[in-house]
Order: C-alpha cells, then sequence, then structure tokens
C-alpha cells in the first residue's frame, strides 16, 4: 500500500504553486496584457533557474545541437501553451482554467496511440469522464463553448504536444539546461508579439511584479527544483497522479482570492474532471516484491 512520504509532500505542494499561478495569471492582466505578462514570466522563469543550473554543475555539461534544436522546438510549442492559455484567461475564470488545461493529463496517451503507445482500460475510462467534464464545466445551455474556455482548450493540445517532447528529449539532454533554453525561446517569441500587439509600460510592469514574480519565479525556479528532488523518490505514474491536483488548487485559489463562484454545473464539471484525470493516472497495484524494491 502506498503511504504519504515526503516527497509525495513536496508534489503536492508543487501541485498547489502550480494551481495557484492561475490566480497570478489572472492578477497579473489587470495591469498587463497577455502577451507583455508572458514575455515577462518567461524571462523571471529563466533567471531563477540559473542559480540552480550553477549549483547543481549543468554548466560544465557539453553544449550540444540537441539542446539548441530540442529547447527552440519545445520554447515554440510552450510558448504557444502559455499563449493560448493566457488569452484564455480574459475571458474565463482561473479555476476553469485549471482544470481545462488538465486535460493534457488525459490527451497524453491518447496521443500516444499515435506513436505506438498501449492504452489501458483505465485511460479510455478517464477520457469519457473527462470530456463529460468538460462538457458541464464550459457548454452554456444553448450548446455553445465559452470563448475563453475553447482558448485554454487549445492550449490544452499544446501541453500534450509539450510533453511528449519533453519526454523524448529528457533522455537526450539535461533537464534543467533544457528548460533554460526553451524559457529563452518563449521569452523571445512573446516579446515578438509583445511589440506587435501590446504596448506596455514600466509602470504596467510595475503593478503587475508580485504576479510575476510568482508566475515566473515560483511556479517556475521553486516548483521546478522541488519537482526534481521529490521524484528521486517517486514512480512516475504515482507522480502525475499528484501534479494532477493542480486543477484542484487553481478552483480554490481562484475562490479564496478572485472571489470566483461556481455553479452547480461546474461543480459537477470539476469533479467528473479530476475524476477522469485520477483515473486515467492511477498507478497499477504492483507486486510486493517489486514495491519492496521500487519507488513508490
Amino acid at each position: 500500500m502506498t503511504t504519504l512520504k515526503p516527497s509525495h509532500v513536496l508534489l503536492i505542494l508543487v501541485a498547489a504553486i502550480w494551481g495557484f499561478a492561475f490566480v497570478a495569471q489572472s492578477t497579473g492582466m489587470q495591469h498587463l496584457g497577455p502577451h507583455s505578462f508572458n514575455a515577462a514570466r518567461f524571462l523571471l522563469g529563466a533567471l531563477s533557474l540559473v542559480p540552480l543550473w550553477f549549483i547543481l554543475g549543468k554548466h560544465k555539461l557539453p553544449l550540444n545541437k540537441d539542446l539548441f534544436i530540442g529547447g527552440l522546438v519545445a520554447g515554440s510549442v510552450m510558448f504557444a501553451g502559455f499563449s493560448f492559455q493566457q488569452v484564455g484567461l480574459q475571458h474565463t475564470t482561473a479555476g476553469n482554467a485549471g482544470f481545462i488545461t488538465g486535460m493534457y493529463i488525459v490527451m497524453v496517451p491518447i496521443a500516444g496511440i499515435a506513436l505506438g503507445h498501449a492504452t489501458n482500460m483505465k485511460t479510455w475510462v478517464g477520457v469519457i469522464l473527462a470530456l463529460a467534464g468538460l462538457y458541464a464545466l464550459s457548454v452554456s445551455d444553448d450548446f455553445s463553448i465559452n470563448k475563453g474556455d475553447a482558448q485554454v482548450l487549445v492550449g490544452a493540445f499544446f501541453w500534450t504536444a509539450h510533453v511528449l517532447i519533453l519526454g523524448w528529449l529528457c533522455r537526450k539532454v539535461d533537464a534543467i539546461s533544457l528548460s533554460i533554453v526553451q524559457f529563452l525561446v518563449a521569452t523571445v517569441l512573446a516579446t515578438v508579439m509583445m511589440f506587435m500587439l501590446e504596448e506596455p509600460t514600466m509602470v504596467q510592469f510595475e503593478l503587475a511584479l508580485l504576479p510575476l514574480l510568482y508566475a515566473g519565479v515560483a511556479s517556475s525556479g521553486i516548483a521546478f527544483t522541488l519537482q526534481i528532488i521529490a521524484q528521486r523518490q517517486v514512480a512516475p505514474s504515482v507522480t502525475a497522479l499528484i501534479l494532477s491536483t493542480e486543477a484542484v488548487f487553481a478552483v480554490i485559489g481562484g475562490w479564496l482570492l478572485l472571489n470566483e463562484q461556481l455553479t452547480s454545473n461546474q461543480f459537477t464539471g470539476c469533479g467528473l474532471m479530476l475524476l477522469g484525470m485520477l483515473i486515467s493516472q492511477w498507478p497499477e497495484r504492483k507486486p510486493k516484491l517489486a514495491m519492496e524494491q521500487g519507488a513508490v
């Protein structure tokens, strides 16, 4: 039987940090446009990882083509995911955005089918429940989907691609170095969009400083570090299960800090989506000997 360990607590903390980041993103856009906010948070995210990069001696590793090409691809996809998410937050709640973004946990194994990966019955049950929840959460009585929810959902497809790309790249390059490169790539792309579509001022950046620090430093540097520490002792399936609670924390954050209220349909939708995420990622029961020898 899996028991709660310090590493599990760290992962719950990571999920909470990520969930409350949706509140920071919503609050930050009271002063900044979506692309301006993203450009600043990406830059802060890259800078926040540099000390860890030095402390762990990653700067001594040789640079290679895979790192730069992989960082370019991953950073571009991450930029697209964050862009749709941030633009969508202008028209939906932090809670809705958190749950819909969490759909990537179900989408990843589905996308894996196209790559020849096996998909079990748990995944399909999770998909059906998550889709039912998404309908209850986002679709109105006249069968139209909320504009912001639709934009966040498009972003979830990019997060699915991002997870698959990182899953392939992590075997080839250092994770922290890759994260820094992809954040820098995303910074450049978001900055281009910022100058094309928005006209931010330094005063606006100053007014949004606290949300930016949370989204850029806490949600990237701190949470990333805690995740690395925790995953040394936790199996990947259990890690995904715990991190899926990010969506729950997004709703809690929106309720506590933004005074967001959920209708009965939205409560039902959130419940179905969370159940679908949990079922799809629930770890298989291991033989006793395997449990004694491996991380859980």
